[in-house]
């Protein structure tokens, strides 16, 4: 386990759902990636990079609703800039499992 955090610490991460609505490959990520634009409805479109190819298919992904962090500063990743942090589960071979929420929901609502 990491170190406690305040709960004024928590109040800082702004988690989001949002629907996938492209994905591509990342032929110049230096691990196996995608390339995601997102829908977070009054957020908007933001796009990020995100290594989920073991468990995902691109056209698997499109329309599927997941849960990122919204407000990193952009990250430069090769020749994208990724905008937020698309957030999941390690598995035994650290494959990503996507969280995602149990029932759909607006695209933009906050984690609570």
């Amino acid at each position: 386990m990491k170190n406690l955090i305040s709960w004024q610490d928590f109040e800082k991460i702004d988690i989001r759902t949002g629907t996938i609505i492209d994905a591509q490959d990342f032929p110049k990520a230096k691990k196996a990636a995608y390339q995601l634009e997102i829908d977070f409805g009054i957020l908007g479109i933001k796009k990020s990079s995100a290594q989920i190819t073991d468990l995902y298919k691109k056209e698997d992904l499109i329309g599927l609703q997941i849960l990122a962090i919204v407000n990193f500063p952009p990250k430069q990743i090769a020749n994208f800039m990724s905008e937020c942090l698309v957030l999941g589960v390690y598995g035994e071979n650290n494959e990503v499992s996507l969280i995602h929420p149990g029932l759909k929901t607006e695209n933009g609502s906050k984690l609570g």
